[in-house]
């Protein structure tokens, strides 16, 4: 499969007053079309970071200040906003937490995916009508052709995300980039979203970054999972081997804070400490002062992603057995 998405180590750098403060640093990863790749970690990490840097909307005076950001072999990342505006919607979807954000409460539903239609496919005022009310029924909107003229205070939490994700695969889409797109919405909301989105994304043949703090989320629906910390990825794999045998310690602990069905446990495990501020990243591995294994090494040298296993990790740690 070829890639949709490619990053090669994207860095992002915000300049303060006090000096430069560098957000993300050198991450890369790919995405192939069809393919689910879950993007995890904390608050802070550079997740979303990563997700605005791709879809062009850092938000000032953050800039991309290494690297690359390659979508279907084409660089992305040297354009202007104004060159990136045809791409967004045509070629990059978005899907975020909060839906009211990515709709207009002012005009209908209805106007606001076939305008998105009309801009960006070869299609008349009608036919993207059409095509509008196929959408919402694929995204399982009941009664679509009625609804279609609802304002979008006129849905609920669950079916405005549904809306959402319909206007985000309106123009037919190669890469959607969903931020936390199921965090506001209840359990079982949650699950008929997620399932939506890996259907419609089969079906279209797109490539999904789906990026999260829901490990539960990342297991259910992606065919990788990169995990962030402090700005760059610690590990990446097969979410089937990071779930079962994480390689990073910063990956074992957000397993561990998965609970199970399956066994009964007193209490999860749980990362002590916090995620680092961007003033104050620690030298050599970010997650040294968190971490159990630490050794002299990993506070003065900073890891690469190397193969370690079926994974590659950022982590001196090498035999699985001292990492468990």
């Amino acid at each position: 499969m070829s890639n949709i998405l490619e990053l090669r180590e994207l860095s992002v750098e915000f300049p303060t007053r006090h000096g430069t403060l560098k957000a993300l640093n050198e991450v890369s990863f790919s995405i192939a079309a069809g393919e689910v790749v879950g993007v995890v970690g904390e608050s802070g990490a550079g997740k979303s970071l990563t997700g605005a840097a791709i879809i062009g909307l850092l938000e000032p005076p953050g800039r991309v200040s290494g690297g690359q950001i390659m979508l279907e072999g084409k660089r992305i990342d040297n354009l202007t906003d104004e060159q990136m505006r045809p791409i967004r919607g045509k070629q990059i979807g978005a899907i975020f937490q909060d839906p009211l954000t990515s709709l207009n409460p002012l005009y209908t539903v209805g106007h606001q995916l076939t305008e998105t239609i009309v801009t960006h496919l070869p299609m008349t005022w009608s036919q993207a009508r059409a095509r509008a009310i196929e959408l919402l029924e694929a995204t399982g909107i009941p009664a679509a052709r009625e609804r279609i003229d609802h304002y979008p205070h006129q849905f609920s939490g669950g079916m405005r995300q549904r809306v959402v994700i319909a206007l985000a695969l309106a123009a037919e889409p190669k890469l959607i980039v969903a931020d936390e797109p199921t965090t506001a919405l209840d359990v079982s909301i949650q699950a008929q979203i997620i399932e939506l989105l890996k259907k419609l994304c089969r079906e279209q043949g797109a490539a999904v970054m789906l990026i999260t703090h829901d490990m539960g989320v990342i297991a259910e629906t992606a065919d990788r999972v990169v995990v962030m910390y402090a700005g760059r990825v610690v590990e990446i794999g097969r979410v089937h081997d990071v779930i079962h045998s994480p390689r990073h310690p910063y990956t074992v602990g957000l397993m561990g804070s998965i609970p199970s069905v399956h066994e009964h446990v007193e209490r999860l495990v749980q990362i002590d400490g916090s995620m680092p501020r961007l003033t104050a990243i620690p030298s050599g591995c970010a997650f040294h002062p968190r971490c159990p294994h630490v050794m002299p090494r990993c506070k003065s040298e900073r890891p690469e992603l190397q193969q370690v296993g079926t994974t590659r990790a950022a982590c001196w740690l090498q035999a699985s057995s001292e990492v468990a």
